[in-house]
């Protein structure tokens, strides 16, 4: 499963200027053969390229509130779908858009195998993957793997991986979480 990602200062932190959504849009990377995923030992140790080919290092967001959302669009596609889709009527977004990549599987990208590692299952549905088998078409499975577009993972001020939602929590009902996040940048 592929997915992307983007720096969150979108709908829900519009209001937040210290909050930032990461939408993650990854890339396949083409190794053949069985690879080991590199798990950071910090957030600040993982990095991403943006739609743009530039890569960032994610200290640029220590002491900050990140939000990753996994989508499911193709690099030339996600900029179109946030316009005219989701959240549709002309939204352009204010934050970063990385590339896609692997989120499950052999392949998956230092930043998922990171969050996953950190925040197993989502914290308001932990026992679900994937309603259909049909769709888990990577390899291997685990129960920590993004089960479909739209999990999100928020990120402390701290670097500190906070809580998982599934694909069916409402991105802006993860407001609560990140105004309590923020109280803790200005402590």
């Amino acid at each position: 499963m592929k997915g992307s990602f983007l720096p969150l200062v979108g709908q829900v932190t519009k209001l937040l200027d210290t909050a930032i959504r990461l939408d993650p849009v990854c890339h396949q990377c083409g190794s053949t053969g069985f690879k080991m995923t590199f798990i950071a030992k910090t957030f600040y140790d993982l990095k991403a390229t943006t739609l743009e080919g530039d890569s960032v290092d994610f200290n640029v967001f220590r002491g900050r509130v990140v939000l990753i959302e996994n989508e499911n669009c193709s690099n030339g596609e996600i900029l179109s779908s946030l316009q005219h889709v989701r959240p549709g009527s002309g939204f352009q977004p204010n934050f970063t858009i990385f590339e896609k990549c692997d989120v499950n599987g052999t392949k998956t990208h230092p930043v998922f195998a990171y969050l996953k590692d950190k925040l197993p299952y989502p914290d308001d549905d932990p026992n679900s993957l994937m309603q259909d088998p049909k769709f888990l078409v990577w390899s291997p499975i685990n129960r920590t793997d993004v089960s479909w577009n739209f999990e999100k993972f928020l990120i402390g001020p701290e670097g500190e991986p906070f809580k998982r939602y599934s694909k069916k929590f409402p991105t802006i009902d993860i407001e609560p979480d990140i105004q309590r996040l923020l109280r803790l940048t200005k402590s």
